[in-house]
């Protein structure tokens, strides 16, 4: 019944939806969703900064996409190897390609693989931060400050909905970005042939009819995230949920109402 009660409200009016009417997902703090062609379909709060977890590894995706260095080796430092909170076990020294790394950053939000990264690309986490944050100025994300590469809770590390999902559409430009992120299991080998299995962290992929990616996110501070892109009938749809409770479920929802919607509409 809710589901047929809001595909009726946003073909009636669905850019007014988050401010006329009821609350479809209450326990959602900030939700933006688009369709391929740029078009809001509903929103909540979009321009709230909120902490946005490991969905910071967009930027850092991004960045590394742009230099296009993905053959390049790494030799992990012994700061990477200290990070905290979901990593591989990388060791000081391992060498392996940026690509692989980058698909550890993704899959299993690997902290370990993404300041590797950080390192190898600017030299030291801290330089990387500072281009990631001139990046972000340059596509105009007003809400968006980083203090770390990977997305651990810190002072004034902050994004908003809006601003992730322009972050996202500047990454789906890139060719291998959905490659990455629409894989459930990867294998990924140190130059010495040690490997090390992924898992994507993104529920929706494998079980989810058209789920491509693209990254999730949780701290305590954070709660949980998620950037999702999924193609269905010809239709695309983008969904950023920031600090939500029931993320899997509220997810299926949004997409599917979303799909519904573009499905009637043309």
């Amino acid at each position: 019944m809710r589901k047929l009660f809001f595909i009726g409200l946003w073909l009636l009016a669905p850019s007014a939806l988050a401010a006329s009417q009821p609350d479809p997902f209450p326990q959602v703090a900030a939700a933006y969703l688009v369709e391929i062609d740029g078009a809001v379909v509903w929103s909540k709060q979009a321009d709230r900064p909120l902490p946005p977890a490991s969905l910071t590894k967009l930027m850092t995706t991004l960045l590394v996409l742009e230099q296009d260095k993905l053959q390049e080796t790494v030799a992990v430092s012994r700061a990477a190897t200290r990070e905290t909170g979901s990593r591989l076990g990388l060791k000081p020294g391992e060498r392996l390609r940026v690509g692989d790394l980058l698909s550890a950053t993704l899959l299993q939000s690997a902290n370990d693989a993404c300041h590797a990264l950080a390192a190898h690309l600017a030299g030291n986490e801290a330089a990387f931060v500072a281009l990631m944050n001139r990046r972000a100025q340059e596509l105009g994300l007003h809400d968006t400050q980083f203090r770390n590469a990977c997305g651990h809770d810190a002072a004034a590390h902050l994004s908003s909905a809006r601003d992730l999902a322009i972050l996202a559409h500047e990454l789906l430009k890139h060719v291998p970005i959905l490659a990455l992120t629409s894989q459930q299991n990867a294998v990924i080998t140190t130059l010495a042939g040690k490997p090390y299995n992924l898992t994507n962290k993104n529920a929706l992929v494998g079980r989810y009819s058209g789920a491509l990616g693209l990254k999730t996110g949780y701290t305590a501070k954070a709660g949980k995230c998620l950037v999702a892109y999924a193609r269905r009938d010809g239709h695309e749809v983008l969904l950023v949920m920031l600090h939500g409770q029931d993320r899997w479920w509220d997810a299926v929802d949004i997409l599917d109402l979303a799909f519904d919607h573009a499905r009637l509409a043309h």
